[in-house]
């Protein structure tokens, strides 16, 4: 077989998860600067203020994406399986589910829940990022909109790092107020393994898996830029401050 014929041939399984793996690995935002300091303990009560609001919208996007990647589907197995992620942000009701969880962490942090719920002061480089997230899923066939959402292989690790730093530098917070971040370890793991399950089974095609690869790669730039973003306006308005003085 001539090597033009092997370049159209799909990736072996194995070859096509350590790919996608490697590129989460790399670019994961678990490896932002300002993570980094996060995770150390030198974010100011501000900062991290700013962070959980501006997070807070994209977690608002996550169910909007599910229901759009739900609505591509024909299999009523995949839609039943995969409705599960809507209800886990959503809830059962209006103080339930990983958003109401989100809205308790902005409370603990000192937070407005209201003016957080309502997205009023979100960087627009933040929404701008978690729209083209959801407009990636609305665009993209089911498979490569799953693919999107295999940043979730990475998160338990980062969310596990994020509740023993805060529990040490920030345990003004408190210990309760991390229930999402303790939440999504063991949900995010099983939603990895399933979204990867998925992919793996329903790209059969080189083409199809190189667009899961970019599309993986596209949401890990999302989150990147949403962190820049956060990072930009802390550093703006700490500059100010010091020229105020």
């Amino acid at each position: 077989m001539s090597a033009p014929d092997r370049e159209l041939l799909p990736w072996p399984a194995e070859e096509f998860v350590a790919r996608l793996r490697a590129e989460g690995v790399q670019r994961y935002h678990d490896q932002h600067p300002f993570h980094a300091r996060m995770h150390a303990g030198a974010l100011s009560r501000r900062e991290l203020q700013t962070w959980t609001l501006n997070r807070y919208y994209y977690q608002t996007r996550i169910p909007i994406k599910d229901a759009l990647i739900v609505s591509k589907s024909e299999d009523p197995a995949f839609r039943r399986a995969w409705i599960r992620r809507v209800h886990d942000h959503d809830g059962d009701g209006p103080d339930s589910g990983g958003l109401a969880l989100w809205l308790r962490l902005a409370e603990a942090v000192g937070l407005d829940r209201q003016e957080v719920a309502s997205c009023r002061r979100v960087l627009p480089g933040v929404r701008f990022a978690c729209d083209a997230y959801v407009t990636l899923c609305r665009e993209s066939p089911l498979v490569v909109a799953v693919a999107s959402s295999l940043t979730e292989m990475f998160a338990p690790d980062l969310m596990s790092k994020r509740i023993a730093a805060w529990e040490q530098h920030y345990p003004w917070v408190g210990a309760e107020a991390l229930a999402y971040f303790r939440s999504r370890v063991p949900r995010a793991r099983r939603d990895g393994e399933e979204g990867l399950a998925f992919v793996v089974a329903s790209a059969t095609s080189r083409p199809l898996q190189e667009l899961c690869v970019a599309a993986l790669v596209k949401k890990t730039e999302i989150l990147w830029h949403l962190v820049d973003c956060v990072q930009m306006a802390c550093a703006a308005e700490t500059a100010a401050a010091k020229a105020a003085e």
